[in-house]
């Protein structure tokens, strides 16, 4: 439920109703806006809580949340949330576009193609040092030594790193290195890791699961943001379906359902949505047509050559030609798209 406050109630009365609201072994959510303040309760209420807290001084009104996502809710948080990543905004009028490959296979390979992407408009750089494989024979990443040939890429080029977390106790470790934590589709209902991204305070990518439905997603950023870590981007990345030409079915409707739901940034992964490189501009365009907050595409400096999902890898000159054709759709529809990479703060 959301406890309203008066606008000019007094610090007294704020801190009154969130003493109520621990004493009953519920957890308060602090919400300053423009007119007024709100106190969101979260926790598993028992009947009869909107009347004891109505009657209390500086109260405005109580307002019942029905549904079981409370934090994600735009009931909760009517204005966009904006997850900032060293100036790169997601989440508000811009739109951000991460790059980069599947895996860290080398220095080379990713220092070449950190500078691609960085100067064909990226805006921040993916990477895979851990890689959820289908196969326990295919390559697994390179580990610790990946994230330091992250970290490394990010100090040449400037460029925020985003990389996945497998396990809760993977979290730190990739915290240390990492702008933002990804927690990949297989991992969206692995609930002691979305714990531990929510105890890290650390922005989080959290991708849709492969099988899993829009509530469920919601859910799944519920648990990241009952820590209080609100800095979560959601990600639609296609869902498992019947037809075989493309590698998933990619949700396009999943798009406005979620910015009319959640006031969390959403943005679109055309590379595993299609699985075929050849597919991935025109789902890009898609996207950013339908109100996304960005996109995560997947290039590779020599495609032919990955260790990962090549077949939806694009090339430097292809993904360029896909920012161009990103920037024209986000001018039609009023969306900015940022040129230049703030420099990062040391």
């Amino acid at each position: 439920m959301l406890v309203v406050m008066h606008k000019d109630a007094t610090l007294d009365q704020i801190n009154q109703v969130i003493a109520g609201v621990e004493t009953r072994g519920l957890h308060p959510h602090l919400l300053h806006g423009e007119a007024q303040t709100i106190v969101g309760v979260v926790g598993q209420e028992t009947g009869g809580l909107e009347a004891q807290f109505a009657d209390l001084p500086g109260v405005a009104e109580v307002v019942p949340i029905s549904h079981a996502d409370k934090l994600t809710s735009r009931d909760f948080f009517k204005q966009d949330t904006v997850v900032s990543l060293n100036g790169v905004r997601f989440g508000g009028p811009d739109i951000a576009i991460i790059a980069g490959p599947c895996s860290v296979e080398n220095r080379s390979q990713l220092l070449e193609t950190a500078h691609a992407v960085k100067e064909a408009g990226a805006h921040a750089l993916r990477g895979g040092a851990y890689k959820p494989r289908t196969s326990p024979y295919a390559f697994q990443g390179l580990g610790e030594a990946g994230l330091e040939l992250l970290a490394e890429a990010r100090e040449v080029t400037g460029l925020p790193v985003v990389t996945e977390a497998m396990t809760p106790e993977q979290v730190p470790l990739v915290r240390r290195y990492a702008d933002m934590i990804q927690i990949g589709s297989r991992n969206m209902q692995n609930y002691g890791l979305l714990h531990a991204a929510g105890e890290s305070q650390h922005p989080v990518l959290l991708k849709r699961g492969l099988m899993a439905t829009i509530d469920e997603m919601l859910m799944a950023a519920e648990y990241i943001l009952s820590h209080g870590n609100r800095r979560v981007v959601l990600c639609e990345r296609g869902v498992r379906g019947f037809e075989p030409a493309t590698r998933n079915t990619t949700d396009i409707n999943a798009i406005p359902v979620l910015k009319s739901r959640t006031h969390l940034p959403v943005i679109l992964d055309p590379s595993h949505s299609t699985g075929k490189a050849e597919y991935v501009a025109a789902i890009a365009r898609a996207a950013i047509a339908a109100g996304a907050d960005g996109l995560i595409v997947e290039v590779h400096a020599h495609p032919e050559l990955a260790l990962s999902d090549r077949e939806q890898a694009l090339t430097p000159e292809a993904f360029a030609a896909l920012v161009a054709q990103v920037r024209a759709i986000a001018a039609a529809v009023e969306r900015p798209l940022p040129a230049i990479v703030p420099p990062r703060s040391v």
